[in-house]
């Protein structure tokens, strides 16, 4: 039976749709189901809004099309993992001779605190990386290591929106969602941006670190589970009439469509038909891409799934590089709540949170270069901001904003490259200095799209991820092969 908009043009029709939403079990699998059984495999009348997802022309050239962004909360510290300070050495124990330093938790300031661990040389390149990080050694000539960093907060709820999106306030999209916006993606069965997140819990701030924001809702992430299914609602409800169902959420499915065509401006909406029919061809996609039998035993090895240690965060990066081997967009890897933030027991720490994620992040960067994919696939390994050079309390770093590391391989940036450097002690960042909206346009160069280009009108003005108006962002070619 066909619904007819006149038929539903009474007060009581809103009630009417909220109702059947309500009722309908399943959400996403549902209307799937629907999809699934439709008559010789017909699927629904596209919605008469663009597919958002459709691939895009960049504005130039692109080095890259995919980008997997190894998300490390907390603020990893540099100068005990990626940038040897010898002058800690030396003043270790004593004042710290550097003048004023901005601290978060001012009454615990102690002394100058040396790193416990050598640094030693790696590669052709001579990269010089901390003893936590033998893995990351062996891929240190396909790295940009930026030792310059510079945010605007030490607050961490602060810190991770500027680094997601741009600015500091909450609501805005995050470079993902923008990623997206400007690329779409040449996969229509998978989401174009998934976010892997941990079995420990969610990162800070949550759902923000993949919205959308102001963006049509469709460019938002699409969170996986780490345990069980990994997107809820795709399987059909056990006990349910095949032919009642179909019936019942083909109806679902026309009131839909008669909302959207009385409402074109409702992106929500559009955004949301999209996703059922998404969500129908998931179903098939989604239990193949995250089913690893198919990976070899050297393989699963190498991600580190043979160490108890490794294996979670082994887990999530294997399954990055099977997204995005079949075409997803944009994927982040995160960690829970902020384990980086080492206020106390900072070694110790480190030496567990190195464990975990050495071995898998320089998996994943071996992984895609003999696979043939990382010329064309960013991965971004970044905290938030950095770590101070002296003791909090007995053993640990208080937050720093002024300067801080992050490495990069594969899309077209320099291979076994350094970028900038932090005083003598690690503190500030003083030589060629890049700034979080620097990062996210030299980011978006190397993906073909021209931050200053790349807007959506928002609130009377073109708005963008590094906002032109605002910042003096530009491209760090220097960082760029």
């Amino acid at each position: 039976m066909r619904i007819h908009e006149k038929e539903l043009s009474t007060a009581g029709f809103p009630l009417l749709r909220r109702d059947f939403l309500r009722r309908s079990v399943g959400g996403l699998g549902a209307i799937a189901l629907a999809q699934v059984l439709a008559d010789a495999g017909a699927r629904a009348a596209p919605p008469s809004a663009p597919n958002p997802y459709a691939a895009r022309r960049p504005h130039h050239r692109p080095r890259a099309k995919a980008v997997i962004s190894l998300v490390q909360n907390g603020g990893p510290s540099q100068m005990d993992l990626f940038d040897p300070k010898p002058k800690l050495g030396e003043y270790h124990g004593k004042p710290y001779p550097g003048g004023e330093l901005e601290a978060f938790f001012t009454k615990e300031m102690g002394n100058v605190l040396a790193s416990p661990f050598e640094f030693r040389p790696h590669g052709e390149c001579g990269m010089e990386l901390s003893e936590l990080l033998p893995q990351l050694g062996t891929v240190a000539d396909e790295l940009t290591l930026v030792r310059s960093m510079t945010t605007e907060s030490v607050d961490h709820e602060l810190a991770v929106n500027t680094m997601n999106s741009g600015k500091v306030l909450d609501g805005r999209p995050v470079w993902g969602a923008w990623v997206v916006y400007g690329l779409g993606t040449e996969r229509q069965d998978l989401p174009a941006y998934v976010a892997l997140t941990d079995p420990g819990g969610p990162p800070v701030n949550g759902p923000l670190n993949w919205s959308a924001g102001f963006l049509p809702a469709a460019y938002q992430g699409t969170p996986f589970r780490p345990q069980g299914p990994p997107v809820l609602n795709l399987s059909t409800p056990a006990g349910l009439p095949a032919e009642g169902r179909r019936n019942q959420l083909r109806f679902l499915e026309e009131l839909n469509r008669v909302h959207q065509r009385r409402h074109p401006e409702n992106f929500e909406l559009a955004a949301r038909i999209r996703n059922y029919e998404l969500a129908a061809e998931m179903q098939m996609s989604v239990p193949e891409v995250v089913d690893f039998s198919d990976e070899s035993e050297e393989t699963r090895r190498l991600y580190g799934l043979d160490r108890p240690e490794s294996a979670e965060y082994g887990k999530r990066c294997l399954l990055a590089r099977r997204l995005v081997e079949r075409g997803v967009r944009f994927v982040q890897v995160f960690l829970n709540l902020q384990p980086w933030d080492t206020h106390s027991g900072n070694a110790k720490r480190l030496r567990s949170l190195a464990a975990m994620t050495d071995q898998p992040s320089a998996a994943l960067v071996a992984d895609l270069k003999r696979r043939g994919l990382l010329d064309s696939t960013i991965v971004l390994w970044t905290g938030e901001f950095g770590r101070l050079p002296i003791s909090q309390g007995k053993d640990g770093r208080d937050h720093n904003r002024h300067g801080f590391s992050l490495w990069i391989a594969g899309g077209g940036f320099r291979r076994g490259y350094v970028h900038g450097a932090t005083d003598e002690f690690g503190y500030k960042a003083v030589e060629d200095v890049v700034g979080v909206s620097d990062l996210h346009a030299t980011l978006l160069a190397a993906l073909g799209l021209d931050h200053e280009r790349l807007t959506y009108h928002h609130a009377g003005r073109d708005e963008g991820l590094t906002d032109v108006d605002l910042t003096d962002a530009r491209v760090v070619d220097e960082m760029l092969g």
